[in-house]
């Protein structure tokens, strides 16, 4: 397992990224939504940090078959909105695994403020190396977060180990779809929370058959996201204020250079992203 890599960088983006927990509440109560009035239903449109929002998550539960009796590891998962989402919508059990403890600190807070603490709990750790024993869970989940993981053979080594014998792992990621320069390379290392490696869509394919899965389905999402993060892009800059009294204005000007950067990657199909269904077949030696 990779000893180097920068995870201070990784916590540092997450900790002064414009969508965090104040944002959020200042959506939330812009609705005129709080204490008891306030439910997941309204929460939920405001703390899906991810691409395609809770209908992204829906074809994920859909394709891992996700019930009221399933139970869920989001690995990485950050504020936690698709583990309350599937609770509340699913009624399953839901742990969301991630190394920023702020992430997990607010996410633990929303939780306990949509009153679905007793079927979602989130622990802080890192993906390569799960604090939960073999064979926990049900089915794995992730969105466009595994991207900041270094050693992606690991990374699934640890979702193998950890879910049951014919338990599933569902999903998307960040991908390279063309090349890119040394210092367009950089600039997602240096900025970006430490895009440690960028997987293909063959290459996820391959790490999870030599892991033992079965690939169900694997999807180009490229051109559907080249869309969305235009938008997103938008969403970022309709929270200039909160940005700039958060974190300051040299802050959010660093970063609207940084995703407008971004975004353009996948305007030029230099990146992608990909969704990925698979199911644990057989018994594997666990490292």
């Amino acid at each position: 397992m990779p000893q180097h890599h920068d995870w201070q960088a990784l916590t540092h983006f997450y900790d002064t990224h414009p969508l965090n927990e104040d944002s959020i509440r200042e959506k939330v109560q812009v609705q005129g939504a709080s204490g008891a009035t306030l439910t997941e239903d309204t929460f939920q449109a405001y703390d899906q940090d991810h691409y395609g929002g809770v209908e992204a998550v829906d074809i994920l539960a859909r394709k891992a078959n996700i019930g009221d009796q399933t139970y869920v590891l989001d690995v990485c998962c950050g504020l936690g909105g698709p583990a309350r989402y599937l609770a509340h919508n699913y009624r399953c059990r839901v742990m969301g695994l991630d190394i920023t403890e702020s992430r997990i600190q607010s996410a633990r807070r929303f939780t306990q403020l949509v009153k679905l603490d007793h079927l979602v709990d989130f622990r802080q750790g890192n993906a390569l190396a799960m604090p939960f024993a073999h064979a926990t869970f049900d089915v794995i989940m992730g969105q466009e977060a595994w991207v900041h993981v270094p050693d992606k053979t690991r990374l699934i080594a640890e979702c193998t180990r950890v879910v049951k014998v014919g338990g599933r792992i569902a999903f998307t990621d960040i991908l390279r779809c063309g090349a890119l320069s040394s210092a367009e390379e950089d600039r997602l290392r240096q900025y970006w929370g430490g895009f440690a490696t960028l997987e293909t869509l063959e290459g996820y394919s391959q790490l999870l058959r030599e892991a033992g899965w079965t690939i169900i389905t694997r999807e180009d999402l490229s051109e559907h996201w080249a869309a969305i993060l235009v938008d997103r892009l938008a969403m970022y800059r309709s929270l200039h204020a909160e940005t700039v009294r958060k974190f300051g204005e040299a802050h959010y000007q660093q970063w609207d250079d940084n995703y407008s950067f971004f975004v353009g990657l996948y305007t030029t199909k230099q990146l992608g992203g990909g969704r990925f269904i698979a199911q644990r077949a057989a018994s594997v030696q666990h490292t």
